[in-house]
């Protein structure tokens, strides 16, 4: 997903693989995903979806300093999604912590690993009787 001040943006959703880069978007204060060939377009992503940083993650602070995770995979989400009229995109690293996509510095790298799962499991298969037909379970 994008915040919600990048609704007048042209967006398209993430694809597994493709390097994304941080950048402010032209007429808003607002920072993003953008793709590497095209900056003008948002790259949204869904909660989920997880990325992998070429560098440890450096953000901007409610302060001046830069700050820095000392991390490199995070995975995207939302923060207080009740609250509205803020911004919500936010990377939640393995540590527990939270950055607002918003505070992430500019042009910093990250590919996109993984994609949530969109799609329900489908129903079971039944036998020509009607009954479910048997699972086998994966073998290690």
């Amino acid at each position: 997903m994008c915040d919600y001040s990048l609704h007048a943006m042209a967006t398209r959703p993430a694809e597994v693989g493709e390097t994304v880069v941080t950048t402010t978007f032209r007429g808003t204060s607002t920072r993003g995903f953008a793709s590497e060939k095209d900056l003008s377009v948002a790259v949204c992503m869904l909660p989920g979806t997880e990325l992998a940083f070429a560098d440890d993650v450096k953000y901007d602070s409610r302060w001046i300093w830069t700050r820095t995770i000392n991390c490199r995979v995070g995975k995207f989400g939302k923060m207080d999604p009740h609250v509205p009229d803020r911004h919500h995109d936010a990377i939640e690293f393995p540590n527990g912590n939270y950055v607002l996509v918003t505070q992430l510095r500019e042009g910093q790298r990250a590919t996109v690993l993984q994609l949530p799962v969109t799609q329900s499991v489908s129903a079971p298969v039944r036998t020509a009787t009607g009954t479910p037909a048997p699972r086998s379970l994966p073998v290690d």
